[in-house]
């Protein structure tokens, strides 16, 4: 036994990486998509458990044993996406805060001695670092680019984008993000990990447990990273699969923190002096605090003493705060909304115009950008004065000035005294992490002027607009964060000056603008609110995060879409929103369906005619029809493409006579294991090319019936196709039946036949809550008798 799931694993994995995309197919994927919004060239999934014969004869082999196993070795895989996704990001930092680190103690060092030799083995180093990403992406793994939300998004949305969950996929965005981030780009890494979280979970089945846990590793945020994978990514939800995605992102949490205390003590170089991402500088103890919070925080709980950042946050906030704040969450809606639209108009023009150039232009056109970005940072701060470091307070450890590149405010960049620090270097002239940990901090009053931060502002805004959807990895969680601190310091600055008081922190202010942004332009609210929280450990701002965040999404919504919706447009992923359009309400299912011709099956088919079919169309499901004892066309079930293929593939269900076999008794042997019809998550799947049949194997026939699913889902032809909108998104279909209204009921299940005791018999249990009433012997002579029970297909509504 153990050989042959041996040798099937090293079949499956040949086939696998046979099927990769190369660059070429994605490069043509990408122009198709660039042409083609409306979806055709990605495919939808089966999530809906085929209940065929092979599968209910399985089924009915297993006791309660294999229940609890199976559901042992879900947990087990949800420990190793935890342990897998923590390594990754722990590896990921490790590598880009030593590459940065290395990069800007060479050039403090050099720029010491030349300024000019200096400037130019800063832009060297970027060029080298970017450059190693592109060419992972370019010529190893296409589908790496980018973010890979919208992707991933539109998976758990029930669309397969071919790549994206491959295992080179998985490498070229831990590489490509380190180059990328470590060159320095306007681009970060959190968003990357989530996608690395996918691909990882992916190799085990659970890619939305990999979603929380990259966010978990990203920000250290456990219950953020849960929030997240249900507010942001997922379509269907589940109360034991929010219990897995919880334990794998506390999992990721004790990972992270091992490797933290380990890199402490000096053994990941350049790594251990500014703490993992973002803003931990803390060592205290893990406390567990759980905090609930209404409906909007539903089984809520909050890991709030396990990171603290250098932002203590303020003790109180006045009455007279609160405008200032709206106003941030209003400049977050409207700099969010303007992203999104400016990111998409040049992500359409670079897909359209730029990139179907080939690899080549790819690689030169973000290389060009890091020369500017490196350029800006480096010789902007040159253009500001230096600054006398500030009185020396005792009870601080803050200290000015300190070398670039390393951990702390009141950076010492080319200045001519020793006392003197240059603030926008303190920003440009850092690694974002630091930048960011410069932004919050508290207790350094009047670090920054006004003129850096809208210069910052400014550049940085337009750096990250055009960076994004060049091909490299890159996430927008840390350019927004960049991006929104700035402009709150700014009105924290403002704030400081208006009222006097001495309790208001400006790095509160760059808090709340931080989270305007991220609102204004992901549209997260909950999520993000909760990320926030965990992060600062102080609840006392939680109804600030969540004014701004209410603000910043309305105004947002009045203008477009969130970023990954927008995006996911762009790409061609036909994403199913959580409410259908108003103009469905007029509609029903037959109207929806009209322009489609159905294609179907004969139970018995011959192989040739199967192989013509499958060659001459696309789709993915099809109906199998049966003719009953008056000789009309009955519909019997559904059969999908891929199922079709197996059997093909196999040969082992072929027959010499187009007889029809007899599911009664357990008269047909099972020759398959219902794995065998599960298509592997990180490859494309069989295709009818790959199958080679001879003349013999063409003239075969195939009985359809112990394959094809027997219960499908019918819809009445004049359901409205808002309801049937409904049903397809919230059950994760693919293919719907569209039929004649029933002539005839037998029965009507309400709540209190579904609450059935395992003891009682089912066999005498009658649908006593309905009016019409059937004893399982009817039921089963209407099985037997299909030309009663089973309607005509009148269409058919699929999502292929």
């Amino acid at each position: 036994m153990l050989s042959n799931h041996l040798n099937n694993g090293i079949e499956t994995a040949k086939l696998v990486w046979a099927r990769l995309p190369t660059s070429e197919e994605t490069e043509s994927e990408e122009v198709n998509s660039s042409k083609r919004s409306d979806g055709t060239s990605v495919e939808s999934l089966d999530y809906e458990v085929i209940e065929n014969y092979a599968y209910r004869e399985e089924q009915a082999q297993r006791g309660k044993l294999y229940v609890g196993y199976y559901v042992g070795v879900k947990w087990f895989f949800a420990l190793l996406i935890g342990i897998g996704t923590g390594l990754a990001a722990v590896f990921i930092n490790i590598a880009v805060e030593n590459f940065a680190g290395w990069k800007f103690a060479a050039t403090f060092s050099i720029i010491q001695k030349s300024y000019l030799a200096g400037f130019i083995v800063y832009i060297l180093i970027n060029l080298a670092l970017v450059f190693s990403s592109v060419f992972i992406v370019t010529q190893f793994a296409p589908a790496a680019a980018g973010s890979g939300i919208p992707e991933i998004k539109g998976y758990l949305n029930g669309v397969d984008t071919h790549g994206i969950l491959l295992f080179r996929t998985l490498i070229g965005k831990i590489f490509g993000s380190i180059g990328s981030v470590g060159g320095g780009l306007a681009l970060g890494k959190e968003g990357p990990l989530v996608h690395t979280g996918a691909c990882i979970a992916s190799l085990l089945g659970q890619v939305t447990c990999g979603c929380a846990a990259g966010v978990a590793a990203a920000f250290r945020a456990p219950v953020g990273g849960v929030l997240f994978a249900l507010e942001e990514v997922t379509s269907w939800w589940r109360s034991q699969l929010m219990w897995r995605v919880f334990f794998t992102s506390a999992i990721v949490a004790v990972v992270v923190r091992t490797a933290m205390g380990w890199c402490k003590s000096g053994k990941c170089g350049h790594f251990g002096s500014g703490g993992f991402i973002i803003w931990d500088i803390s060592g205290l103890e893990i406390e567990l605090v759980k905090f609930v919070v209404g409906v909007l925080f539903a089984m809520y709980c909050i890991h709030s003493n396990f990171y603290l950042c250098c932002l203590s946050g303020q003790e109180d906030y006045s009455f007279e705060e609160l405008f200032p704040m709206a106003i941030i969450g209003i400049i977050g809606g409207l700099l969010g909304a303007l992203f999104n639209q400016l990111t998409r108009y040049i992500t359409y023009w670079r897909r359209k115009y730029l990139h179907k150039r080939g690899n080549r232009v790819k690689i030169i056109e973000i290389c060009l950008i890091s020369v500017i970005t490196s350029v800006i940072s480096f010789g902007l701060p040159l253009l500001r004065k230096c600054s006398p470091c500030p009185e020396a307070d005792a009870n601080s450890d803050i200290g000015c000035p300190r070398p670039p590149g390393m951990y702390g405010n009141y950076v010492n960049f080319y200045c001519s005294k020793d006392g003197e620090y240059n603030d926008l270097a303190t920003i440009f002239f850092n690694t974002q992490d630091d930048a960011i940990r410069n932004l919050f901090s508290a207790k350094t009053f009047h670090e920054y002027s006004a003129q850096s931060l809208l210069t910052f502002l400014v550049m940085f805004y337009t750096l990250a607009v055009v960076t994004f959807g060049t091909a490299v990895p890159a996430g927008q969680f840390v350019p927004g964060i960049m991006i929104g601190s700035t402009y709150g310091r700014l009105v924290g600055m403002f704030v400081v000056n208006f009222y006097k008081k001495l309790n208001i922190e400006e790095g509160t202010y760059a808090l709340l603008g931080a989270a305007s942004f991220l609102g204004g332009s992901m549209r997260m609210t909950v999520s993000l609110c909760v990320i926030m929280v965990e992060i600062t450990n102080n609840l006392k701002l939680l109804p600030l995060i969540m004014l701004v965040l209410l603000i910043s999404k309305a105004v947002g919504d009045a203008f477009n879409e969130g970023l990954y919706e927008e995006q996911a447009h762009l790409r061609g992923i036909p994403l199913l929103e959580s409410r259908p359009k108003y103009h469905m309400r007029k509609m029903t299912a037959r109207e929806a369906c009209k322009r489609q011709k159905v294609v179907s099956f004969p139970r018995v088919v011959k192989v040739a005619d199967l192989v013509s079919i499958l060659r001459g169309n696309k789709h993915n499901g099809f109906p199998v029809v049966d003719h009953g004892r008056n000789g009309e066309a009955l519909v019997i079930g559904l059969i999908l493409r891929s199922h079709l293929l197996v059997l093909l593939q196999s040969k082992i269900d072929f027959q010499h006579s187009p007889s029809a076999c007899d599911l009664g008794a357990g008269s047909v042997p099972i020759r398959h294991n219902f794995g065998e019809f599960v298509k592997p998550a990180s490859s494309k799947g069989l295709s009818i090319d790959d199958i080679y049949l001879s003349r013999d194997d063409l003239d075969m026939y195939i009985d359809l019936a112990p394959f094809l699913n027997p219960s499908p889902y019918i819809v009445p032809e004049d359901m409205s196709l808002t309801k049937v909108y409904n049903l397809f998104r919230q059950l994760g279909l693919r293919h719907v039946f569209v039929v004649p209204r029933a002539p005839r009921v037998i029965g009507l299940i309400t709540r209190k036949d579904l609450l059935l005791e395992e003891n009682e018999d089912s066999a005498t249990v009658e649908l006593q809550s309905t009016s019409v009433r059937v004893h399982q012997s009817d039921r089963r002579e209407a099985i037997r008798n299909p030309d009663v029970e089973q309607p005509l297909l009148n269409g058919l509504l699929v999502q292929d």
